[in-house]
């Protein structure tokens, strides 16, 4: 298989009990068929815990249920995992052993990166100096068993090259580069269907107050926003963009909808302009958004539908 990840990608190490803001801690771990086949084989006490813990939630999801303060039920009092420390990494769910790396398969390729939603990634992604660019590799794993249109596929990685080549012109300010991305993205979705917008009109703002909150620090940051942007320095913008791109644009293989992933990007950029220029606050919103099946889809609804999310409304946003 080819392994694509970003060229900063292997400087990620997770700080454990040390973090600012635990992955352990606020969301519900989802359960895998794989660990929880391994769990039937132990014994003892870390059993009968495991077994006294485990729960449906409303969508029949196995996932182990929170404990005090929302944290994990496995989270001791240094903030680290007493599941980890018993059997290994190893045997932990497949969220906590990939966390805050993502996943990618496209057939024989596979990308992988790491997340704004995890403080270390969200530093590392905001204070980058040197190119957001890629390396690649080939290793011993099988090609992933997904189906995909194979010419739609190689579409969209010419597409995302140029989408890239774009964003990271830096002969134009950021947000003439947003604007031209945008218009970009328009015209390709324009060649693929039917793309109709307009369908909401939740205010802009409103958007980002969450049906589903993980941190009430983001319900008080989207309160207290800014009227006007406030954009942090053009390398930055182009990181946060860099990092949509490289996660969501290919993902239009499985519906065709290119132009909600490039307005996932702008709106990446207009987070801090917005709510507050720091590597925290995209992580915040990171962590409310692409961890949480609700927020999420209810993002995908309003970026292809809402008329403050069009292509024009957010051009305002960038003037």
């Amino acid at each position: 298989m080819k392994l694509i990840t970003p060229s900063f990608y292997k400087n990620f190490k997770c700080i454990g009990g040390a973090c600012p803001d635990s992955c352990c801690q606020g969301w519900e771990v989802d359960a895998d068929e794989e660990s929880l086949a391994y769990y039937k084989t132990l014994s003892g006490s870390l059993r009968a815990r495991i077994d006294s813990v485990l729960d449906k939630d409303e969508f029949g999801n196995t996932i182990f249920r929170l404990a005090d303060k929302k944290r994990c039920p496995f989270l001791n009092q240094d903030n680290l995992c007493d599941m980890h420390i018993a059997i290994g990494g190893e045997h932990t769910p497949y969220t906590c052993r990939t966390f805050p790396r993502f996943i990618n398969d496209f057939g024989g390729t596979r990308e992988m990166g790491i997340s704004f939603s995890c403080p270390i990634a969200s530093d590392i992604m905001w204070n980058l100096t040197e190119d957001f660019d890629f390396v690649s590799e080939i290793n011993s794993q099988p090609p992933s068993l997904n189906e995909i249109d194979a010419e739609l596929y190689f579409k969209l990685l010419s597409y995302r090259k140029k989408a890239y080549s774009i964003v990271q012109d830096r002969k134009l300010e950021i947000n003439k580069r947003l604007i031209r991305l945008l218009d970009y993205a328009a015209k390709i979705q324009r060649e693929l269907d039917d793309y109709k917008e307009y369908a909401s009109e939740t205010d802009f703002f409103d958007i980002f107050n969450h049906p589903e909150v993980i941190n009430q620090e983001w319900t008080e940051k989207v309160k207290n926003h800014n009227i006007n942007p406030t954009f942090p320095n053009d390398k930055i913008c182009e990181n946060i963009a860099m990092y949509f791109l490289f996660r969501y644009f290919l993902t239009a293989v499985y519906d065709s909808d290119i132009l909600s992933k490039v307005k996932m990007a702008v709106i990446g950029v207009l987070i801090p302009a917005y709510f507050g220029n720091d590597a925290w606050t995209i992580h915040l919103w990171s962590k409310e958004t692409e961890h949480s099946d609700i927020n999420m889809e209810r993002y995908k609804f309003e970026l292809r539908n809402n008329i403050h999310l069009s292509v024009e409304a957010l051009k305002k946003h960038l003037i």
